[in-house]
C-alpha cells in the first residue's frame, strides 16, 4: 500500500534506509506521469508523527543525492517531499493503531464481510491466525468489522470536526514545543 506499482516497490526499497538514516518514515510513495513529466511523490514523517518543512527539505535533499547516484527513474523526474496531512492515507499496520477512535474510509481488494469499502471507526489491529487484521466499527453494525490488512488497497482518515481539533491540537503542542526549543518562554494563563 505504501506503493501501488511494482517500480514504486521498488522505489521504496532504495529509499527507506536513506530516509530511516534521516530520521524519517515513508508512508507513501508515488511515481506519477507519463514519460515526458513525472512527479515523484514522497510522504514522509518523523517516528513520532511530525514532519515540518524544514524536515520535508532535509529529506528532499538526502533523497536526492541517492537519486543522482542510482538513477532509478530514466528521463527528468520532479522530487515532492511532503507529510502525510491531517486527512492522511493509512498505509502501514501502525497507522490503523495510533489513530484508533477516528473516522476512516478503507478499500479492499475483494470482498469481505460482504463488501470492498468500508466507513467507520478504527477500532485498532489484532493478529487472527497469523493474519494481521483491522478492526472496524461500521455505523449501524452491532459487531466489528474485522478485514485483512493484506487486502486494504487504499484507506484513508476522514476529515470531521474530531480530526480537525486533534490536528488543530497537535499544531499547537509543535508551536509550544519548538518555542521551547527556540529559547521562548512558555506560560500557561
Amino acid at each position: 500500500m505504501r506503493g501501488k506499482t511494482a517500480e514504486d516497490r521498488d522505489l521504496i526499497a532504495l529509499l527507506d534506509p536513506v530516509a530511516e538514516d534521516a530520521g524519517f518514515e515513508i508512508v507513501r510513495l508515488r511515481l506519477m506521469g507519463g514519460e515526458a513529466a513525472r512527479r515523484l511523490q514522497i510522504m514522509a514523517e518523523r517516528p513520532d508523527g511530525s514532519m515540518n518543512v524544514e524536515d520535508c527539505a532535509r529529506l528532499s535533499r538526502a533523497v536526492s543525492v541517492l537519486m543522482d547516484e542510482a538513477d532509478p527513474i530514466p528521463g527528468e523526474y520532479t522530487l515532492e517531499v511532503s507529510s502525510p496531512g491531517i486527512d492522511r492515507p493509512l498505509t502501514r499496520l501502525k497507522d490503523f493503531t495510533v489513530n484508533e477512535g477516528l473516522e476512516a474510509r478503507i478499500e479492499l481488494d475483494r470482498v469481505a464481510e460482504g463488501r470492498k469499502r468500508f466507513r467507520g471507526i478504527l477500532a485498532g489491529t489484532e493478529s487472527q491466525d497469523g493474519q494481521d487484521m483491522v478492526a472496524v466499527d461500521l455505523e449501524g453494525e452491532e459487531h466489528t468489522a474485522l478485514v485483512p490488512f493484506a487486502w486494504i488497497i487504499e484507506a484513508k482518515l476522514i476529515i470531521n470536526d474530531q480530526l480537525l481539533k486533534l490536528g488543530a491540537d497537535r499544531r499547537a503542542a509543535e508551536l509550544s514545543l519548538s518555542g521551547a526549543e527556540d529559547g521562548a518562554e512558555i506560560t500557561e494563563e
